[in-house]
Protein backbone atom coordinates (compact mmCIF):
# COMPACT_ATOMS: atom_id res chain seq x y z
CA UNK A 1 0.00 0.00 0.00
CA UNK A 2 1.19 3.56 -0.57
CA UNK A 3 2.29 5.31 2.59
CA UNK A 4 1.65 9.04 2.66
CA UNK A 5 2.02 8.94 6.42
CA UNK A 6 4.07 6.59 8.55
CA UNK A 7 1.87 4.04 10.32
CA UNK A 8 2.23 2.85 13.85
CA UNK A 9 3.68 -0.59 13.34
CA UNK A 10 2.21 -3.22 15.64
CA UNK A 11 3.20 -6.65 14.45
CA UNK A 12 4.75 -8.10 17.58
CA UNK A 13 3.52 -11.51 18.64
CA UNK A 14 2.47 -12.15 22.20
CA UNK A 15 5.17 -13.00 24.71
CA UNK A 16 8.53 -11.52 25.54
CA UNK A 17 10.55 -10.68 22.41
CA UNK A 18 13.51 -9.20 24.30
CA UNK A 19 15.83 -12.15 23.78
CA UNK A 20 14.17 -13.77 20.76
CA UNK A 21 16.19 -13.78 17.57
CA UNK A 22 19.89 -13.33 16.95
CA UNK A 23 22.08 -10.52 15.67
CA UNK A 24 25.16 -10.97 13.51
CA UNK A 25 27.44 -7.96 13.12
CA UNK A 26 30.84 -6.96 11.78
CA UNK A 27 33.76 -5.49 13.67
CA UNK A 28 35.72 -3.92 10.80
CA UNK A 29 38.79 -2.93 12.80
CA UNK A 30 39.02 -6.32 14.52
CA UNK A 31 38.25 -8.30 11.37
CA UNK A 32 35.54 -10.35 13.09
CA UNK A 33 31.96 -11.52 12.73
CA UNK A 34 30.15 -11.71 16.06
CA UNK A 35 26.71 -12.79 17.19
CA UNK A 36 24.69 -11.60 20.16
CA UNK A 37 21.17 -11.90 21.48
CA UNK A 38 18.95 -8.83 20.96
CA UNK A 39 19.36 -7.83 24.61
CA UNK A 40 23.16 -7.70 24.22
CA UNK A 41 23.86 -10.97 26.02
CA UNK A 42 25.66 -14.13 24.93
CA UNK A 43 28.20 -12.47 22.66
CA UNK A 44 30.17 -14.93 20.51
CA UNK A 45 32.90 -14.58 17.90
CA UNK A 46 31.81 -16.52 14.81
CA UNK A 47 34.53 -15.79 12.24
CA UNK A 48 37.98 -14.24 12.65
CA UNK A 49 40.55 -12.86 10.20
CA UNK A 50 37.75 -11.31 8.13
CA UNK A 51 38.57 -8.59 5.67
CA UNK A 52 40.32 -6.41 4.95
CA UNK A 53 37.60 -4.03 6.12
CA UNK A 54 34.38 -6.12 6.23
CA UNK A 55 31.34 -3.93 5.70
CA UNK A 56 28.06 -5.59 4.66
CA UNK A 57 26.49 -8.75 6.09
CA UNK A 58 23.38 -10.84 5.44
CA UNK A 59 22.22 -14.14 6.87
CA UNK A 60 20.32 -16.91 5.06
CA UNK A 61 19.10 -18.81 8.11
CA UNK A 62 17.17 -21.35 6.05
CA UNK A 63 20.27 -22.38 4.10
CA UNK A 64 22.54 -21.90 7.13
CA UNK A 65 24.83 -19.30 5.56
CA UNK A 66 26.38 -15.94 6.42
CA UNK A 67 27.54 -13.71 3.57
CA UNK A 68 29.72 -10.64 3.95
CA UNK A 69 31.63 -8.09 1.88
CA UNK A 70 35.31 -7.21 2.21
CA UNK A 71 36.09 -3.68 1.03
CA UNK A 72 39.78 -4.34 0.62
CA UNK A 73 42.08 -1.40 -0.07
CA UNK A 74 39.93 1.46 -1.44
CA UNK A 75 42.61 2.46 -3.94
CA UNK A 76 43.06 -1.08 -5.28
CA UNK A 77 40.71 -3.36 -7.15
CA UNK A 78 40.70 -6.10 -4.49
CA UNK A 79 37.19 -6.22 -2.99
CA UNK A 80 35.57 -9.62 -2.39
CA UNK A 81 32.52 -11.41 -0.97
CA UNK A 82 32.68 -14.46 1.29
CA UNK A 83 30.32 -17.03 2.77
CA UNK A 84 30.44 -19.30 5.81
CA UNK A 85 28.10 -21.55 7.76
CA UNK A 86 26.26 -20.02 10.71
CA UNK A 87 28.88 -21.45 13.06
CA UNK A 88 31.71 -19.95 11.00
CA UNK A 89 32.81 -23.20 9.40
CA UNK A 90 33.16 -23.99 5.67
CA UNK A 91 34.32 -20.50 4.80
CA UNK A 92 34.54 -19.87 1.07
CA UNK A 93 35.04 -16.93 -1.30
CA UNK A 94 32.21 -16.51 -3.80
CA UNK A 95 33.37 -13.24 -5.41
CA UNK A 96 37.16 -13.30 -5.62
CA UNK A 97 39.41 -10.29 -5.06
CA UNK A 98 38.91 -7.85 -7.91
CA UNK A 99 35.46 -9.18 -8.78
CA UNK A 100 34.18 -5.95 -7.27
CA UNK A 101 36.12 -2.85 -6.26
CA UNK A 102 34.95 -1.73 -2.79
CA UNK A 103 31.78 -3.68 -1.86
CA UNK A 104 29.67 -2.08 0.85
CA UNK A 105 26.16 -2.99 2.07
CA UNK A 106 24.93 -6.43 1.01
CA UNK A 107 21.28 -7.44 0.45
CA UNK A 108 19.90 -10.99 0.18
CA UNK A 109 16.89 -11.42 -2.10
CA UNK A 110 15.94 -14.99 -1.29
CA UNK A 111 13.09 -15.49 -3.76
CA UNK A 112 15.21 -14.80 -6.82
CA UNK A 113 18.35 -16.29 -5.27
CA UNK A 114 20.37 -13.09 -5.67
CA UNK A 115 22.86 -11.06 -3.66
CA UNK A 116 22.84 -7.30 -4.30
CA UNK A 117 25.54 -4.90 -3.19
CA UNK A 118 26.91 -1.41 -3.73
CA UNK A 119 30.49 -0.91 -4.94
CA UNK A 120 31.72 2.40 -3.52
CA UNK A 121 34.92 3.39 -5.36
CA UNK A 122 33.70 1.16 -8.18
CA UNK A 123 30.67 3.47 -8.50
CA UNK A 124 28.31 0.58 -9.21
CA UNK A 125 25.25 -1.32 -8.04
CA UNK A 126 25.86 -5.04 -8.60
CA UNK A 127 24.34 -8.48 -8.07
CA UNK A 128 25.14 -12.17 -8.46
CA UNK A 129 23.68 -15.59 -7.78
CA UNK A 130 24.10 -16.97 -4.26
CA UNK A 131 27.04 -19.10 -5.38
CA UNK A 132 28.79 -16.05 -6.86
CA UNK A 133 27.99 -16.85 -10.47
CA UNK A 134 26.48 -14.45 -13.01
CA UNK A 135 27.93 -11.19 -11.69
CA UNK A 136 26.05 -8.22 -13.16
CA UNK A 137 26.33 -4.44 -12.99
CA UNK A 138 22.87 -2.89 -12.71
CA UNK A 139 23.95 0.74 -12.27
CA UNK A 140 27.23 2.38 -13.25
CA UNK A 141 27.35 5.93 -11.88
CA UNK A 142 30.92 6.62 -13.01
CA UNK A 143 30.05 8.67 -16.10
CA UNK A 144 33.34 7.57 -17.56
CA UNK A 145 35.52 8.17 -14.47
CA UNK A 146 38.30 5.67 -13.89
CA UNK A 147 38.11 3.37 -10.88
CA UNK A 148 38.75 4.09 -8.04
CA UNK A 149 36.30 6.92 -8.53
CA UNK A 150 37.63 10.31 -7.39
CA UNK A 151 34.15 11.90 -7.07
CA UNK A 152 32.44 10.87 -3.81
CA UNK A 153 29.03 12.01 -5.09
CA UNK A 154 29.16 8.96 -7.39
CA UNK A 155 30.04 6.50 -4.62
CA UNK A 156 27.30 3.88 -4.13
CA UNK A 157 27.08 2.65 -0.53
CA UNK A 158 23.77 1.31 0.84
CA UNK A 159 21.23 -0.88 -0.95
CA UNK A 160 17.87 -2.54 -0.47
CA UNK A 161 15.47 -4.27 -2.84
CA UNK A 162 11.68 -4.33 -3.27
CA UNK A 163 11.05 -7.54 -5.24
CA UNK A 164 7.27 -7.12 -5.13
CA UNK A 165 7.39 -3.83 -7.01
CA UNK A 166 10.56 -4.59 -8.91
CA UNK A 167 12.64 -1.72 -7.49
CA UNK A 168 16.15 -1.20 -6.13
CA UNK A 169 17.08 1.64 -3.77
CA UNK A 170 20.62 2.80 -3.10
CA UNK A 171 22.57 5.63 -1.51
CA UNK A 172 25.32 7.80 -2.98
CA UNK A 173 26.79 9.37 0.11
CA UNK A 174 28.85 12.26 -1.25
CA UNK A 175 32.00 13.67 0.38
CA UNK A 176 32.55 13.63 4.13
CA UNK A 177 30.29 16.19 5.84
CA UNK A 178 29.38 17.43 2.36
CA UNK A 179 25.58 17.58 2.59
CA UNK A 180 25.23 16.24 -0.96
CA UNK A 181 24.09 12.70 -0.19
CA UNK A 182 21.27 11.19 -2.23
CA UNK A 183 18.96 8.17 -2.25
CA UNK A 184 18.05 6.82 -5.68
CA UNK A 185 15.66 4.21 -7.00
CA UNK A 186 15.16 2.40 -10.30
CA UNK A 187 13.72 -0.80 -11.70
CA UNK A 188 15.61 -3.93 -10.75
CA UNK A 189 16.05 -4.87 -14.38
CA UNK A 190 17.73 -2.52 -16.84
CA UNK A 191 15.14 -1.21 -19.34
CA UNK A 192 15.37 -2.60 -22.84
CA UNK A 193 17.74 -0.50 -24.93
CA UNK A 194 19.47 1.00 -21.87
CA UNK A 195 22.82 0.10 -20.31
CA UNK A 196 24.06 0.13 -16.70
CA UNK A 197 25.80 3.46 -17.37
CA UNK A 198 22.90 5.00 -19.30
CA UNK A 199 19.59 4.15 -17.62
CA UNK A 200 16.45 6.13 -18.32
CA UNK A 201 14.57 4.95 -15.20
CA UNK A 202 16.78 6.26 -12.36
CA UNK A 203 15.03 8.73 -10.04
CA UNK A 204 16.12 10.62 -6.94
CA UNK A 205 14.04 9.93 -3.83
CA UNK A 206 15.96 12.31 -1.53
CA UNK A 207 18.84 14.69 -2.10
CA UNK A 208 20.93 17.14 -0.05
CA UNK A 209 21.25 14.59 2.74
CA UNK A 210 24.32 14.74 5.02
CA UNK A 211 25.86 11.35 4.23
CA UNK A 212 23.34 8.46 3.89
CA UNK A 213 24.80 5.00 4.40
CA UNK A 214 22.87 1.72 4.86
CA UNK A 215 19.23 1.14 3.89
CA UNK A 216 16.43 -1.14 5.08
CA UNK A 217 12.90 -1.37 3.70
CA UNK A 218 9.56 -2.03 5.40
CA UNK A 219 7.86 -3.69 2.43
CA UNK A 220 4.43 -3.97 4.06
CA UNK A 221 4.18 -0.26 4.86
CA UNK A 222 6.37 1.10 2.02
CA UNK A 223 8.71 2.87 4.42
CA UNK A 224 12.46 3.29 3.94
CA UNK A 225 14.88 3.39 6.91
CA UNK A 226 18.54 4.46 6.75
CA UNK A 227 21.57 5.51 8.75
CA UNK A 228 23.46 8.73 8.11
CA UNK A 229 27.06 9.29 9.23
CA UNK A 230 27.18 12.94 8.18
CA UNK A 231 27.34 16.10 10.20
CA UNK A 232 24.81 16.86 12.95
CA UNK A 233 22.04 17.81 13.38
CA UNK A 234 20.69 15.83 10.41
CA UNK A 235 23.65 13.48 10.31
CA UNK A 236 24.81 10.85 12.82
CA UNK A 237 21.21 9.70 12.80
CA UNK A 238 18.72 6.97 11.95
CA UNK A 239 15.98 8.17 9.59
CA UNK A 240 12.85 6.98 7.84
CA UNK A 241 10.41 8.21 5.21
CA UNK A 242 7.50 6.82 3.18
CA UNK A 243 8.43 5.85 -0.37
CA UNK A 244 5.83 8.26 -1.73
CA UNK A 245 7.07 11.20 0.36
CA UNK A 246 6.04 14.57 -1.05
CA UNK A 247 8.85 16.52 -2.76
CA UNK A 248 10.63 18.77 -0.29
CA UNK A 249 9.33 16.98 2.80
CA UNK A 250 12.21 16.22 5.16
CA UNK A 251 12.72 12.63 6.39
CA UNK A 252 11.80 11.78 9.96
CA UNK A 253 14.84 11.62 12.25
CA UNK A 254 14.33 8.72 14.66
CA UNK A 255 17.66 8.60 16.54
CA UNK A 256 20.35 11.25 16.98
CA UNK A 257 23.89 11.54 18.36
CA UNK A 258 25.44 8.45 16.82
CA UNK A 259 29.16 8.40 16.19
CA UNK A 260 29.26 7.74 12.44
CA UNK A 261 26.16 5.53 12.06
CA UNK A 262 26.58 2.62 9.63
CA UNK A 263 24.59 -0.64 9.92
CA UNK A 264 20.85 -1.07 10.40
CA UNK A 265 18.55 -4.11 10.74
CA UNK A 266 14.79 -4.26 11.32
CA UNK A 267 12.70 -6.74 13.34
CA UNK A 268 9.04 -6.22 12.51
CA UNK A 269 7.69 -8.97 14.78
CA UNK A 270 9.42 -7.30 17.72
CA UNK A 271 8.66 -3.72 16.55
CA UNK A 272 12.32 -2.83 16.90
CA UNK A 273 15.47 -1.94 15.01
CA UNK A 274 19.17 -2.39 15.61
CA UNK A 275 21.97 -0.12 14.43
CA UNK A 276 25.73 0.30 14.75
CA UNK A 277 28.30 3.07 14.58
CA UNK A 278 32.02 3.38 14.02
CA UNK A 279 32.58 4.15 17.70
CA UNK A 280 31.96 0.44 18.32
CA UNK A 281 28.41 0.70 19.69
CA UNK A 282 25.41 -1.54 19.02
CA UNK A 283 21.99 -0.06 19.80
CA UNK A 284 18.34 -1.05 19.75
CA UNK A 285 15.17 1.04 19.62
CA UNK A 286 11.56 0.68 18.67
CA UNK A 287 10.78 1.32 15.01
CA UNK A 288 9.65 4.85 15.89
CA UNK A 289 13.01 5.56 17.55
CA UNK A 290 11.73 5.44 21.11
CA UNK A 291 13.26 3.37 23.90
CA UNK A 292 16.77 3.65 22.49
CA UNK A 293 19.23 1.38 24.32
CA UNK A 294 22.95 0.76 24.12
CA UNK A 295 23.22 -3.02 23.92
CA UNK A 296 26.92 -3.45 23.51
CA UNK A 297 30.14 -1.47 23.33
CA UNK A 298 32.98 -3.07 21.39
CA UNK A 299 36.50 -1.71 21.15
CA UNK A 300 36.46 -1.38 17.39
CA UNK A 301 34.53 -0.03 14.40
CA UNK A 302 31.15 -1.70 13.88
CA UNK A 303 29.73 -1.77 10.36
CA UNK A 304 27.08 -4.13 8.93
CA UNK A 305 24.44 -5.88 11.02
CA UNK A 306 21.80 -8.55 10.30
CA UNK A 307 18.88 -9.80 12.38
CA UNK A 308 17.56 -13.36 12.29
CA UNK A 309 14.11 -14.03 13.73
CA UNK A 310 14.62 -17.18 15.83
CA UNK A 311 11.86 -18.04 18.38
Amino acid sequence: MPASTIPKVKRAASGDKTTAGLLYFLDASGGRILSVKPDGSNRKVIVTAVGPIPDGIVVDAEAGHIYWTNMGNPIKNDGSIERADLDGKNRTTIIPEGGTFTPKQLHLEKKSGKLYWCDREGMRVMRCNLDGSKVETLVDSSKGDQRPGPDATKWCVGITVDPERGKIYWTQKGPTKGGTGRIFFANIEIPQGDTASNRSDIEVLFDKLPEPIDLELDLENCVLYWTDRGEAPRGNTVNRAPLDAKPGKAPEILVKHLMEGIGIALDFNGNRMFFTDLAGDLYSAKLDGSEEKLLLGVRGNLTGIAYVDIP
